[in-house]
């Protein structure tokens, strides 16, 4: 058995030696008030938050190395207490894989190099990692055991993989940040509390030395406590800051439940107080038949001046939650919702159109999309392609050529596979330019992949091409 060579406290919020040494004060003690005031969660009093994240061995933080999160509208001011911000929280920016080119590996830290060292080593045994993790934790903290759920196959390597995404991405300061603040905030849901992250650390340090036994050395468990220090720090700042404005979830009554098809149900929930979002945006949502098993759901409209929500949920096999939504919910019952997150979202900062390819259950958030720009009075052209295998998949097509008819800036085109023989983002080479066109793309995994490479493909750059892929939510931590 592991014999951890750091006993780990709670950080507080001002890391030892700004989080870039060796950390000589060790883990330190708990906190119960955040680093910033709401509204700025990313600067202390001393302004050091940043510093704190800087790597080692550089003297500014790498920030061409993505492009910068999006910038929404924040609340002015925040009474405390307050059971909902004034404003949507800013967009969960998605974190992008890590690109490994020569010129990138000389300029990262060396406390990156030995992350991406130690990660490398492990990925063959990636199972047996995550399981390891798992077993020190359960048998070390028992009490953190109901925290998760009854059945772990569902939450498996989630939270792993989440510390390891961070972790991976120590240098990128401005998404890593945001992306950290965002798992901290959503966190909250599950009870997760300041005192919790050292025994998660100790737990991930316990597995990683274990199977990068032949590699691992004192300068690669430094790394490793260092980088840890520096993400569950912004997380616990995160959650504690949020606290103040904010409730950990909100419980939400179903008030209306239409089965378009067999397996597809459009579920409209009422939130017991003021939900704040943005159109484009995701939510965790947990049900009564399934406790702490929480999946994501995209909002399928703008926000309502009626304040009521409605999701688009296909039953998929084995899909425990999305079956309980799809087959059992019923008015009356009461579900359980997490923070709003997401970057999936317009900016109302330009007049670009938007080209905006959905399949599926995807078309929920791009209706919100399409919804949005309507609220805002704005005639921007919007360009929608609406993919599905067969013309019973098209459930939504009635709402969507209605808002058509209704806005002479927005076309609609259903794109067929049985029929066009012809893949959804492949449709899109026959149209166009789409020079001036902000990107979203929203639907399966496959077609999210397939559409992000045809829109690069025809010349759309990266930062104008925005989606809330599977792989990306599930390392959010749900």
């Amino acid at each position: 058995m592991f014999e951890a060579r750091h006993t780990m406290d709670a950080p507080t919020t001002t890391s030892a030696d700004n989080g870039t040494s060796g950390g000589g004060s060790g883990w330190f003690t708990p906190h119960t008030q955040p680093a910033a005031t709401p509204g700025s969660e990313q600067e202390t009093a001393d302004g050091n938050r940043l510093a704190a994240l800087r790597p080692v061995g550089r003297t500014t933080p790498d920030a061409d190395a993505f492009p910068p999160a999006q910038s929404t509208p924040t609340s002015a001011s925040h009474e405390i207490p307050a059971p909902a911000p004034a404003e949507p929280p800013p967009p969960e920016p998605r974190v992008p894989p890590q690109r490994s080119n020569p010129a990138q590996a000389q300029e990262a830290s060396p406390d990156a190099i030995l992350i991406r060292r130690t990660m490398a080593e492990v990925a063959p045994v990636a199972g047996k990692v995550t399981s390891y993790f798992y077993a020190l934790l359960f048998v070390r903290h028992p009490d953190l055991r109901s925290l998760f759920p009854a059945a772990m196959d569902t939450q498996r390597d989630r939270l792993l993989k989440a510390l390891l995404t961070a972790a991976e991405h120590i240098d990128n300061t401005r998404v890593l940040v945001d992306y950290l603040q965002n798992l901290g905030r959503g966190h909250r849901k599950y009870g997760t509390r300041a005192e919790h992250y050292p025994a998660v650390g100790e737990c991930l340090i316990g597995a990683l030395s274990k199977y990068a036994e032949r590699i691992w050395g004192p300068e690669f468990e430094a790394a490793w406590v260092r980088a840890y220090t520096t993400i569950s720090q912004v997380m616990i700042d995160a959650a504690a800051a949020d606290e103040l404005r904010a409730p950990a979830w909100w419980y939400a009554e179903v008030v209306s439940h239409d089965l378009r098809t067999p397996d597809v149900a459009v579920v409209t929930v009422r939130p017991d107080q003021p939900y704040p979002f943005l159109a484009g945006q995701y939510t965790s949502l947990e049900t009564p038949w399934w406790p702490r098993i929480w999946r994501h759901y995209s909002f399928a409209s703008a926000p309502r001046a009626d304040g009521l929500l409605s999701f688009h949920v296909k039953a998929v096999p084995a899909g425990w939650v999305s079956n309980a939504l799809v087959q059992r919910a019923r008015p009356g019952d009461i579900l359980r919702l997490g923070p709003a997150a997401g970057s999936m979202t317009v900016d109302h900062t330009t007049d670009s159109g938007l080209l905006c390819l959905g399949g599926g259950t995807g078309i929920a958030p791009i209706k919100a999309l399409v919804e949005d720009v309507a609220d805002r009075g704005e005639r921007r052209p919007v360009e929608v392609f609406y993919g599905a295998r067969t013309d019973y998949d098209l459930y939504d097509i009635d709402t969507m050529l209605r808002l058509q008819q209704s806005h002479p800036w927005l076309s609609v085109r259903a794109i067929i596979d049985q029929q066009a023989r012809v893949q959804l983002p492949d449709a899109i080479r026959q149209y166009g330019p789409w020079n001036e066109y902000d990107a979203f793309v929203s639907g399966p995994p496959g077609m999210i992949r397939s559409g992000v490479h045809a829109l690069r493909d025809i010349g759309i750059p990266s930062e104008r091409i925005r989606h809330d892929s599977v792989e990306e939510l599930v390392v959010v931590g749900d």
